[in-house]
């Protein structure tokens, strides 16, 4: 088992989540393999997107409704600082994941996170656990608590 899977089964275990974690047979390292995959709405696809506080040059979690789009400009006031890319390397230092399966808990340092409100229409949603293959379905609103994100808009 991968070290980010163990991670995220590990966060998940620590908090009672009973959410199960799936590998599928086919990549879900978009939204739209993950929707396609499970066979879901792809606005159930809890998608992690990662940005870099430009003042502090840590990364920012936005937990996305996978048909979505995260607003830069609603983003960074949310954040309370510009936003910009962040690279494959700040994102797997300070989040221990790569590219493709970042998930919304299980990280290395915390980050500040904050949660689409798109999700909670859901009873269920799935998220990346850890790599691009391997999901779990869990309910949003629990999502967010275990993620520390804070519930807003800033999609367009």
């Amino acid at each position: 088992m991968s070290k980010s899977l163990a991670r995220v089964r590990a966060a998940l275990e620590q908090t009672g989540e009973a959410a199960r974690i799936v590998e599928m047979a086919d990549s879900t390292r978009t939204a739209a393999e993950a929707a396609a995959a499970v066979g879901c709405h792809l606005d159930q696809i809890a998608k992690s997107i990662i940005f870099r506080g430009e003042a502090s040059g840590h990364v920012v979690l936005f937990v996305t409704a996978g048909g979505r789009q995260v607003d830069p400009a609603r983003a960074s006031a949310l954040a309370g600082e510009a936003l910009g890319r962040a690279d494959a390397a700040l994102i797997r230092a300070e989040t221990g994941f790569a590219i493709g399966g970042v998930a919304p808990l299980g990280h290395l340092r915390p980050p500040r996170a904050f949660f689409d409100r798109h999700l909670l229409a859901f009873s269920q949603v799935w998220a990346a656990a850890g790599t691009p293959r391997h999901i779990f379905a869990i309910a949003p609103d629990r999502l967010a608590r275990l993620a520390g994100a804070t519930i807003a808009d800033f999609t367009s």
